[in-house]
């Protein structure tokens, strides 16, 4: 059975947030730097890059970034500098020697996909593949301010699709469906996103588990700080301990 993420992250998907653009992107990158300078030499990934908004912007800082996603149709999307630095692969299991890496960044919530074993065991992964002093940034939503702010149904045109989108919150899963609807067609398709709705605690607990300190965070891409009642999201800069590492 194949999952929601292995068939969503497509051109439907680049249309629909395509309101994401280099703005974001170079104020998020920007402010990672400020607090991460470690992020501007030597190997960095850009974990589930897409099309590489991020990427683009860090490589003009450091250009030994490289960025892996797993949908090639966003890969393809990239713009020609990057094609020579992006790999397709799950982030479950990366072709990335352990102890190699002085960074690795995950914008946008590309983490919380599986479940919370998974989820935990990625995270332990990650954390073999840095360097001793290197950084894992996680770019999270803050699941208090999703409660408080949840839009539980709207409807919006994106490039010549209508969709309309209902959510809610089911166990401690934020759950969105979809109905895209194409203008000149009339032709339907439904999609399903489902994301692990982690609290911030939660987060910090499972970085220790991991063998990850908390260094910084950040509420938003401006850099202030988190505020666990009205951020919008959590941004966690993870830097390896010097214990033994967990199993």
């Amino acid at each position: 059975m194949r999952e929601w993420f292995q068939d969503w992250f497509d051109q439907d998907y680049a249309a629909i947030y395509s309101g994401r653009g280099p703005e974001e992107a170079e104020a998020a990158v920007a402010m990672a730097l400020s607090l991460a300078p470690e992020l501007a030499r030597g190997p960095v990934l850009d974990l589930a890059c897409g099309s590489g908004r991020h990427l683009a912007v860090l490589r003009r800082t450091n250009p030994l970034a490289f960025g892996l996603d797993l949908s090639r149709d966003l890969l393809e999307l990239a713009p020609g500098e990057l094609r020579g630095w992006l790999l397709r692969g799950d982030m479950r299991a990366l072709p990335v020697r352990e102890g190699s890496l002085v960074g690795i960044c995950m914008w946008f919530t590309p983490f919380g996909y599986f479940s919370d074993e998974d989820n935990r065991s990625l995270l332990l992964h990650l954390r073999r593949l840095l360097a001793p002093g290197g950084i894992l940034l996680l770019d999270y939503m803050n699941a208090q301010h999703v409660r408080a702010n949840l839009v539980h149904e709207d409807e919006a045109l994106h490039h010549g699709l209508r969709v309309v989108s209902r959510r809610s919150v089911e166990g401690h899963r934020l759950v969105k469906r979809m109905v895209l609807t194409r203008l000149d067609t009339g032709a339907t398709r439904k999609v399903t996103e489902s994301v692990r709705l982690y609290e911030p605690g939660d987060l910090r607990a499972m970085a220790r588990e991991c063998g990850l300190d908390v260094v910084h965070e950040a509420g938003d891409y401006g850099g202030e700080p988190f505020r666990e009642a009205s951020s919008p999201r959590w941004i966690g800069f993870l830097r390896p301990n010097v214990v033994e590492w967990p199993s």
